[in-house]
């Protein structure tokens, strides 16, 4: 079992940054694949950034490949979403999931086993 805590959402003018942090409990946290996901209102959760366990890999979605960063310190439980540049359409609720399962990045949602309550970001234009 884990237990995922979001943090670091607000609001921010557009090209600004923001930094959210994703909190798990238990002992286990090394032994997840970690993802962040995003749902603005009216649309599909949206996989942003998958990171492996040791941290060496990761994928993003093409929308925000170059301006956002996943990465995660096992001795924290702690996994980051740096996002940089952002943009009016980056607006939406940010949810951190982990995954245990295979050794893939996976980018659909049903992939992963533990999910935030989330965190909202808004990007004023």
């Amino acid at each position: 079992q884990v237990q995922l805590v979001e943090s670091g959402g607000g609001l921010v003018q557009a090209g600004g940054s923001l930094r959210l942090s994703c909190a798990a409990s238990g002992r286990t946290f090394s032994s997840y694949v970690m993802g962040w996901f995003r749902q603005a209102p009216g649309k599909d959760r949206e996989f942003i950034a998958a990171i492996s366990r040791g941290g060496l890999n990761t994928y993003y979605a093409d929308s925000v490949k170059g301006r956002f960063t996943i990465s995660r310190d096992n001795a924290k439980n702690t996994v980051y979403l740096q996002m940089n540049s952002l943009k009016p359409e980056d607006t939406a609720l940010y949810y951190c999931a982990a995954s245990g399962r295979g050794a893939s990045l996976p980018t659909s949602p049903i992939a992963y086993d533990y999910w935030g309550q989330g965190t909202q970001v808004t990007v004023s234009s």
